[in-house]
């Protein structure tokens, strides 16, 4: 994952009650390059970390190294469910709901717990370089295999001998990498490393890495990120997941910000909502100097309106680390909904300059529901032979323009072409055309 140390390439606005309409596109994380995802289940002290890798590239070459609070043994550390991770990016992303006008001209009807661990693997052995031996003031607290992964957890007195273990035991590390690891172990933070196990990886039989989850006891709620700005390419985005049973989540040390949300553009956006969605995302960090968390969905996981995905049944949430849940085991097999489990899903696009510290995160007692959500309207295309139609060709003229203003304004995007690719009504002969009706709005503007 690009946040922590992949080692052989890097270090690692408004309350709405019920939306209603009809689902129609989503925009997922898999719309972003270079985007990691982690799901945070927390209770109390108690935290189950899944982390999905973006690893692509020889498996041998994999490797990563996390930051943790205490030393994890074999019992913490399982392999996490992809399936249920993806279902809950689905379940929580940036969707596209469409209304259809009614006829103008027809009378008013109303809108009629953690999975057991693997099995015991041999004990790993690294061998040492050839030569005297060397004191690199570097622990291995633990070492075991689980599913595709060897993993070992150190601890370390300085960050020149962590740095020169990892790297004389061919971990790649880059330029940079000892003043970070330094404030770790400052802070008395372990190191969870892992590699992939080629042999055991085959075995398997999957042709990808599975999640990695591992569980822990802390009053620490935060995620490490400084490790991946080390040797990174630009920015990163970065979504993280948090499961908690009062409230929503929120970053302490960086503002949280709800992403613009409840807004009408145009029905062309139907089949350019991904383009659109990471448009509106860029624009959102420019206007924020990239010093912000966005808050893309806050909502409770026993129902949601419109649906991006179906909720989570309480076995997939038991499969992505929510250990509260106490309702009857059968019957989360078969899709209930669970309850007293509350989802926020932030995203962040970050680097070293903007982002200097790693996120910490407080769980609030707000559940107020947010997503987000952006709205076509199609307009009625039938025949109009009544006195209301020109009322309503003037109303949806007036909406369509703010629709194009909205969208420009949202994504950046050019209002000139915008404009193009939106339908305007046909006009009578006494009034004047709309095609740029733009070019007198900024020349009033002006004046």
């Amino acid at each position: 994952m690009r946040f922590f140390i992949l080692l052989s390439l890097l270090i690692f606005n408004q309350q709405v009650i019920a939306f209603c309409g009809f689902y129609v596109a989503k925009g997922d994380a898999k719309l972003f390059n270079k985007a990691s995802q982690v799901v945070l289940a927390r209770q109390d002290d108690k935290t189950v970390l899944t982390m999905a890798n973006d690893f692509k590239g020889e498996m041998k070459e994999f490797a990563v190294v996390i930051p943790v609070p205490v030393v994890l043994k074999k019992s913490q550390v399982n392999i996490g469910d992809k399936k249920s991770l993806d279902h809950l990016d689905a379940y929580t992303a940036p969707r596209l709901v469409e209304y259809f006008d009614e006829n103008p001209c027809a009378e008013h009807r109303k809108y009629k717990g953690m999975p057991a661990p693997t099995a015991a693997a041999p004990k790993l052995e690294f061998a040492e370089r050839s030569g005297a031996k060397k004191d690199y003031k570097v622990k291995i607290e633990a070492s075991y295999t689980i599913g595709e992964y060897d993993i070992l957890i150190l601890s370390a007195e300085e960050s020149d001998g962590l740095t020169n273990w990892l790297k004389d035991n061919d971990y790649k590390i880059p330029d940079g990498a000892e003043e970070v690891l330094g404030s770790y172990i400052r802070q008395n933070m372990k190191f969870f490393v892992a590699k992939v196990n080629v042999t055991e990886q085959s075995k398997l039989g999957f042709n990808y890495l599975r999640p990695i989850q591992v569980a822990y006891e802390s009053p620490k709620f935060m995620l490490p990120i400084r490790l991946g700005t080390v040797n990174s390419e630009g920015t990163q985005d970065l979504f993280v997941y948090a499961l908690t049973s009062k409230g929503r989540v929120e970053t302490t040390n960086y503002r949280t910000i709800k992403l613009p949300s409840n807004m009408d553009v145009p029905v062309y956006i139907k089949n350019e909502f991904g383009d659109f969605y990471k448009a509106l995302f860029d624009t959102q960090v420019k206007k924020e100097n990239m010093k912000a968390v966005f808050l893309e969905y806050a909502w409770d996981m026993n129902w949601c309106d419109p649906c991006a995905a179906d909720p989570l049944s309480s076995d997939e949430l038991r499969k992505l680390g929510v250990f509260w849940l106490n309702d009857n085991k059968e019957m989360a097999k078969i899709n209930t909904p669970a309850k007293n489990v509350f989802v926020s899903r932030l995203h962040v696009r970050y680097n070293a300059e903007n982002f200097p510290e790693d996120l910490v995160f407080q769980e609030t007692a707000d559940r107020d529901n947010f997503q987000g959500r952006y709205v076509l309207r199609h307009a009625w295309k039938g025949e109009m032979n009544c006195a209301a139609a020109k009322d309503y060709r003037k109303r949806l003229t007036d909406r369509l323009k703010k629709e194009v203003q909205t969208l420009s304004a949202l994504t950046g995007w050019d209002i000139n072409e915008v404009q193009k690719k939106v339908e305007f009504p046909s006009q009578p002969i006494d009034e004047p055309d709309n095609n740029n009706w733009w070019e007198k709005l900024w020349k009033d503007k002006d004046e």
